[in-house]
């Protein structure tokens, strides 16, 4: 099963948006979500503390700026190709 990464921190809207629409993605591209709290991480803090929400699969990466319902599909579309060739 393929992993998703969401760096995130308490009380953030738009992180709230991004775990909602990953759940939206669930049962079409069956996942693990790992929440990753930035604050629980002093490199998490620095690298994602003005971009968050991110998500992350296998090393790829979408910002807050950057995520929604057709970047987030041709990253767990890219995902799942990925693990269908191991």
């Amino acid at each position: 099963m393929q992993q998703v990464i969401l760096y995130t921190k308490a009380t953030c809207t738009l992180c709230d948006e991004a775990e909602a629409l990953l759940s939206s993605f669930k049962k079409d591209y069956p996942h693990q979500l790992i929440k990753r709290d930035i604050y629980s991480n002093e490199k998490w803090l620095e690298r994602y503390q003005l971009e968050i929400p991110v998500i992350e699969i296998d090393g790829k990466q979408l910002n807050a700026e950057e995520i929604n319902y057709n970047s987030l599909k041709l990253l767990l579309t890219a995902g799942y190709k990925g693990e269908l060739e191991q």
